[in-house]
């Protein structure tokens, strides 16, 4: 049995994934569809609006076989980890494909910018590190870097989110020289970071606005009937939806409450932002009024938001978590397809499977423990310890 890997968030699950989802079954023939999904905190640095149970399982009942988790210390990163983990965490699944959404389309585009990329390298890295200490953002030096060996040529538009994502998905398979085919479907009718839902197809980032200002009514018609269904479910259970707001008052207090030095030492914080971050948490009264103060050219909403995630599940320089393989393939959910294949390739690798966080020891089971109870702190106590049981339960199977 042949799978094809998805790269996905699912924050929620939308009719665009579905489209995306039924494209990758025509462009493989694959039979089994496998999604690895960013868990509980997302690759800009923000909590996901419902846990990744019920995302998982409103991706099986949208047509994915199988969901993997995409483990913390990759999804909370900048494009090229986040693609490097993500596409590692495939291989080890067994994919024969990778389809990816993009706004161009066109898979040789990636393979030749790539290539390009591949042949300036040395010139690439010193541009980006250059436009790094001019105090542009990653994702902009990373952009300009890659126009400078680009040119005019016009080989892929590395300005668009989902192009550079992709570039760096299609740089991790071959830079690891992985046995998978990279596939890319053109993006319809949305772009990514639209607000507005204006039609069937509309960007997460505009559903999520419409069902957190509880007009779920006009998002009802942008995502399937079971993916409204679990938001209704997961509201009713949890008593809130997530967002940023919510985890200012325990971020605030972890501000305060560090010193300097601790401050210094969470993964991300450089150049001094430990002082910025003391000096204006005492005058902010909302989170949105903090990022608005503490927002600059160099540190972006996503890079600071990264870092404010990092706070909440103290996550250190020290633990070195990029240095660390992703050691194991942690199961969400299945369906009966997901199933069979997954009893068909346990037989075939040595590499560890595992379904609940304390099935074995790993660094980043360590860390998925801490964001799990970080994710769920805005909970009350009877719903914390609930929700943090799933860690330790079997998937979610659908029949």
């Amino acid at each position: 049995m042949e799978a094809c890997g998805l790269v996905v968030e699912y924050n929620p699950f939308h009719y665009g994934h579905q489209y995306h989802l039924k494209k990758a079954r025509e462009e493989t023939g694959a039979a089994c569809m496998i999604a690895v999904m960013s868990g509980n905190f997302l690759q800009r640095g923000e909590p996901a609006i419902m846990d990744k149970y019920h995302r998982a399982k409103a991706a099986i009942l949208g047509g994915v076989d199988l969901v993997v988790e995409l483990p913390y210390a990759y999804a909370v990163q900048h494009s090229d980890y986040f693609a490097k983990g993500a596409i590692e965490t495939l291989y080890h699944a067994g994919v024969n494909a990778v389809c990816f959404g993009s706004e161009s389309g066109n898979i040789a585009a990636f393979t030749d910018a790539y290539q390009l990329q591949k042949e300036h390298r040395p010139t690439y890295e010193s541009n980006l590190k250059m436009y790094l200490n001019q105090g542009f953002s990653y994702p902009d030096a990373a952009t300009k870097a890659y126009q400078h060996i680009f040119g005019l040529s016009e080989i892929l538009d590395v300005s668009q989110p989902n192009n550079i994502l992709g570039l760096g998905y299609v740089r991790a398979i071959k830079d690891a020289h992985y046995p998978i085919q990279p596939i890319t479907i053109k993006r319809i009718q949305n772009n990514y970071h639209d607000t507005v839902i204006t039609g069937k197809i509309a960007s997460a980032t505009s559903i999520r606005k419409e069902v957190l200002v509880n007009t779920s009514a006009t998002a009802a018609d942008s995502m399937p009937a079971e993916t409204l269904q679990l938001l209704t479910t997961y509201k009713q259970e949890a008593g809130q939806w997530h967002e940023w707001e919510l985890y200012f008052p325990f971020l605030k207090y972890r501000v305060q409450t560090m010193t300097s030095a601790e401050l210094e030492q969470i993964e991300g914080v450089v150049e001094g932002l430990e002082h910025r971050m003391k000096r204006t948490v005492e005058e902010a009264s909302s989170f949105q009024e903090w990022m608005h103060a503490l927002k600059t050219k160099r540190y972006t909403w996503t890079r600071l938001q990264r870092i404010f995630v990092h706070i909440l599940t103290h996550t250190r320089k020290e633990e070195k978590i990029l240095e660390h393989d992703t050691g194991y393939v942690r199961i969400l959910a299945m369906n009966k397809t997901g199933q069979a294949y997954l009893n068909q390739q346990k037989k075939q690798t040595d590499f560890p499977f595992i379904t609940k966080m304390n099935q074995m020891k790993h660094p980043f089971l360590q860390i998925e423990e801490r964001a799990a109870k970080a994710y769920y702190s805005i909970l009350a106590a009877e719903k914390q310890r609930n929700f943090f049981l799933q860690e330790l339960t079997s998937p979610i199977i659908v029949k």
